[in-house]
């Protein structure tokens, strides 16, 4: 069979997860045709994906968060205004789209959670069938427990993801945890590359820590100051960063690069983080413990880190005090890790998703995705 990516480019989490499902594909004899990647001013495009992506990658404006002066909270309001002003370059964006989808005719598209893939799929109905991927589809689980929401929060967080899915025929939900899939979503385990299966984790003498938003950096350096007993290795992506800085003795921080940030999360004492999806996972397989901080303003990873805490996978904060995550670690008992567990069950997951999937034009029901 042979796949499109549709890719969001927010964060480095659906980047390494369309990494980890192309190799996947290879490994079984499909194609993965090309990949089409949300961009976004704030952000630098990481190197590594077009270092593990063998397919073209074909960049579009895409809809992106806006955020408080700070570069911190995500302004709600603020984001809808502004892609509301860039409506004729998304509508140039999904044409874009439709431009590759006929050039390469994919038999499956899968996007991982970027909103221009389920407004293509509603305008165009393209032949091939619509598949999304992303923890975020858990919201149709029924033991999903939602954070508790301030003004319209949750009522966008579910209206952005069920946007994403108009007439998909499979939701893949990326879970911490093993759930039973329902009518409405297929479970199945987080998706990880092959290269943090090969580490050997240890306890080294530092904290590890990945901010999705520059501005967090001003709280890290803060605690760092106020600490300087503690090691320090940060992660971002901000777009005008040196490779390496340091700003202080025990603390520096790093543009994102996957090899070097996975293979700091091997010998880290702990990940402290912004609660994204993927970088939690690859704590726990790792047999890291973690700390999150939501990013402000953000529903989801208000979400995400709620999960966090119910899964067992670690512990929730409002701030980077990395004192918690000390307190932790000093305290919690070995245990098993069924995060390795699960994640090694996605080749017979893959294998019985694509032994399911009948190659027929799929029958496009808009109400189905609002269900």
């Amino acid at each position: 069979m042979k796949f499109l990516f549709i890719v969001q480019g927010e964060g480095r989490g659906h980047m390494t997860q369309a990494i980890a499902f192309s190799k996947m594909l290879e490994k079984q004899g499909h194609e993965i045709a090309g990949l089409i990647l949300g961009k976004s001013k704030r952000r630098a495009v990481p190197e590594f994906l077009s270092r593990e992506i063998s397919a073209p990658i074909h960049l579009v404006e895409s809809p992106n968060f806006a955020c408080d002066k700070n570069e911190k909270q995500i302004m709600i309001g603020k984001t809808i205004r502004h892609n509301l002003a860039k409506s004729a370059t998304f509508w140039r964006s999904i044409q874009e789209i439709h431009q590759v989808v006929k050039a390469e005719q994919p038999d499956i598209i899968l996007n991982f959670y970027d909103l221009l893939g389920g407004i293509y799929n509603a305008v165009f109905r393209p032949k091939a069938q619509y598949w999304v991927i992303g923890h975020q589809y858990l919201i149709y689980h029924p033991q999903f427990k939602f954070a508790p929401s301030k003004g319209l929060d949750k009522f966008f967080f579910k209206f952005n993801t069920r946007m994403t899915a108009i007439g998909a025929s499979e939701k893949l939900a990326l879970s911490f945890y093993e759930l039973e899939s329902t009518d409405q979503i297929r479970v199945v385990p987080p998706l990880l590359r092959e290269e943090i299966k090969k580490l050997t984790p240890n306890s080294g003498d530092f904290f590890l820590t990945y901010i999705v938003n520059s501005g967090y950096g001003v709280e890290v350096i803060s605690y760092a100051q106020a600490n300087p007993h503690l090691k320090i290795r940060a992660y971002w992506d901000k777009k005008d960063a040196a490779e390496t800085e340091h700003p202080l003795p025990n603390l520096s921080f790093h543009r994102i690069h996957d090899k070097n940030f996975l293979r700091d999360m091997a010998a880290c004492r702990g990940l402290v983080s912004t609660a994204g999806f993927e970088s939690i996972c690859e704590a726990l397989y790792l047999g890291k413990s973690v700390m999150v901080i939501p990013v402000k303003g953000q529903y989801e990873q208000a979400c995400n880190a709620l999960d966090t805490v119910k899964s067992g996978a670690g512990i929730t904060s409002g701030n980077f005090d990395f004192s918690k995550l000390e307190a932790l670690i000093e305290t919690q008992l070995e245990t098993g890790n069924s995060m390795k567990e699960w994640t090694n069950t996605w080749p017979q997951a893959f294998q019985q998703l694509i032994s399911e999937t009948k190659m027929t034009e799929p029958d496009f029901i808009l109400t189905q995705s609002f269900s």
